[in-house]
């Protein structure tokens, strides 16, 4: 069974507020880093009752300091491999202004880690559980601010939850091979592809569009909340069209179903990535099942961008100016 360290968060949580009043909550990190922070925020910002919640990209974290920024927040940040140097420079605004800072990252040792109060290594390589870790500790760390600040009803269904999301998402990516290489070869010489998500998992839609496509494929894409969809985009829904629907299973699949049924309603050419289909409220507590959407979506989506990398003859590894240059 694939498992992360729960009692590090918890442990983490209680030293930071043995020693400060915490009223705020400032998630901070670039491009995947941050996307892959949002389902902590959305989780913690939708259940407090008392606390300022809030996400940002690194540098404007840096140009445009909350003016409640001080020892009274908790500030998470988080880099894969340590090295950004936005999110570096926002441990430093973070640790002037007072605040305890815990880093996320996947390289010990790495720049991130320097000169904040904790320190959490996730895994990445293993397999494709592995590449949500990162997700799952960040959504631990706000499940022990919410309780240890107020309490929360759902506790024990959280934790249960995240111990059990790890092997239904590596599950669910391991059965989708066939379907994600049909996938790639039907839209591989496609020129944009839309993606599109609610709730928690808005921002796989996002991360999707631009790291896995636009960064990793250079392939045009664009993406938004089902939401959203119906406030613009979907005028551009015809059968010429590529969109990718992470579809939730939870609070917001009403939002999602109405965006399907558009999609089907015009000819759209559509690919659904369904929670529901991989038994997500059948491996977490369904109280709770919204908050873990993005780590089953996160890993599924990943088999289909390598089937399309390999289906494009472009790995995800290349790049054009990404380590290559000064930026």
């Amino acid at each position: 069974m694939y498992e992360i360290d729960l009692n590090q968060p918890k442990q983490i949580v209680a030293d930071v507020l043995s020693n400060h009043q915490i009223d705020s909550v400032a998630f901070v990190g670039c491009g995947a880093s941050m996307s892959e922070l949002y389902p902590a925020k959305y989780f913690l910002a939708n259940n407090t009752k008392t606390l300022n919640v809030q996400i940002f990209t690194a540098n404007e974290f840096n140009f445009d300091t909350p003016a409640w920024l001080g020892p009274n927040t908790f500030v998470i940040t988080c880099s894969l491999g340590g090295g950004t140097p936005e999110t570096v420079e926002a441990n430093k605004v973070a640790k002037a202004a007072g605040a305890p800072v815990v880093a996320i990252t996947h390289a010990a040792g790495s720049a991130l880690t320097k000169g904040v109060d904790h320190v959490i290594v996730h895994g990445f390589e293993a397999n494709y559980a592995a590449k949500t870790e990162k997700m799952g500790y960040a959504i631990a760390v706000a499940l022990e601010i919410l309780q240890q600040v107020e309490g929360y009803d759902h506790y024990d269904e959280m934790i249960e939850g995240l111990n059990n999301v790890f092997e239904c998402a590596e599950n669910a990516a391991q059965s989708v091979g066939k379907v994600a290489h049909a996938w790639a070869q039907e839209h591989k010489d496609d020129d944009v592809i839309y993606f599109m998500g609610s709730g928690a998992s808005e921002k796989v839609a996002y991360s999707t569009s631009s790291f896995l496509m636009m960064e990793m494929q250079w392939v045009n894409s664009g993406n938004y909340n089902s939401g959203e969809y119906f406030h613009g985009p979907f005028e551009l829904t015809d059968d010429k069209h590529n969109f990718v629907l992470f579809m939730a299973d939870g609070a917001t699949r009403k939002m999602d179903a109405r965006a399907l049924a558009f999609l089907q309603r015009f000819d759209a050419r559509y690919l659904v990535i369904d929670a529901k289909d991989f038994g997500l409220s059948g491996c977490v507590p369904a109280s709770v099942a919204t908050y873990f959407n993005p780590i089953v979506h996160t890993a599924v989506m990943r088999v289909f961008a390598e089937q399309i990398a390999e289906a494009r003859q472009h790995p995800l590894t290349k790049r054009r100016y990404m380590w290559k240059l000064e930026y």
